[in-house]
């Protein structure tokens, strides 16, 4: 794997069980998987498109990149080294350590790597 490897797009929806039926019907991706009502991952070949609505979304209204990486500390120090800025985290959630960020242009990043076991 690469330092920093693209897995996720995360969109925000306000009706989940729409975006849902809008992606797959109108585009043909299979629904990986759905966390309640809240959130959604579709098979979108090598990246993950996710719908997450105001529960899960790190920044809700905006496409965030999910950038899963082996250093999720060491990734969000280099955003704020860079110009960019950590808007939440490092921290650990139910099943990974993350850390939400902006970059230096104010696009929504969220560094990801799952937590051993």
């Amino acid at each position: 794997m690469a330092e920093h490897d693209v897995r996720m797009i995360v969109l925000s929806t306000d009706d989940l069980d729409e975006s849902i039926k809008f992606y797959s019907e109108t585009l043909g991706m299979p629904l990986k998987f759905r966390d309640g009502s809240h959130f959604a991952a579709l098979d979108g070949g090598s990246v993950t498109l996710a719908l997450a609505t105001r529960v899960d979304h790190p920044i809700h209204g905006r496409v965030v990149v999910g950038i899963k990486t082996s250093d999720v500390d060491a990734a969000a120090q280099r955003i704020e080294e860079s110009g960019g800025a950590v808007i939440k985290g490092p921290y650990d959630d139910a099943h990974e350590r993350r850390a939400v960020c902006y970059d230096n242009m104010g696009n929504g990043l969220v560094f990801y790597s799952p937590l051993a076991r």
